[in-house]
């Protein structure tokens, strides 16, 4: 029913559309209108999209139905035998598909084919954010928490949940 691929450069208005619709309905009740502005540009701009890209190691998986885009997951490497899941989003009509778990699937299958010794993947998810029962769900563990300076005065009141692969 989903198919999911490799973003390139090329994606970066489309992951940035993306966001411009589910962004902003994951966090409309727990951040503030500027907040969500801040961050939007801050995360999703395209020089952002690009730096962490080409920059910064984020491989982007974009998922579609047919020919819609529906939802997209990033990685990043942080250490020899740590990833970060920067960002997984499904858009709200596509939500309770099970494409968040494919998403979450693909992310570890791409860490599993780049580094095939044992490691361990973590995430940042708000303490307010109604996805965390689906993170713990899908076996990831709180293993700390913090509030966390993003800049112009936001912070992100984060746990950091992780998952041994």
């Amino acid at each position: 029913m989903f198919s999911i691929r490799k973003a390139t450069i090329d994606d970066c208005e489309l992951i940035r559309k993306l966001a411009e619709v589910v962004f902003p309905a994951t966090y409309q009740e727990i951040l503030s209108r500027e907040q969500l502005d801040y961050m939007m540009e801050w995360m999703y701009s395209i020089d952002s999209l690009i730096k962490q890209m080409t920059e910064e190691g984020h491989v982007y998986f974009i998922a579609y139905k047919e020919d819609e885009a529906c939802g997209y997951v990033s990685i990043q490497p942080e250490s020899k035998d740590l990833f970060h899941l920067q960002k997984i989003y499904v858009l709200p009509h596509f939500q309770g598909h099970h494409l968040g778990e494919k998403l979450f699937r693909t992310a570890i299958d791409y860490i599993k084919e780049i580094h095939p010794e044992p490691c361990r993947m973590e995430l940042n998810v708000n303490r307010n954010n109604k996805a965390l029962q689906f993170y713990e769900h899908l076996g990831m563990k709180k293993v700390r928490e913090g509030d966390f300076h993003i800049g112009n005065g936001y912070y992100m009141n984060d746990y950091i949940m992780g998952i041994d692969i």
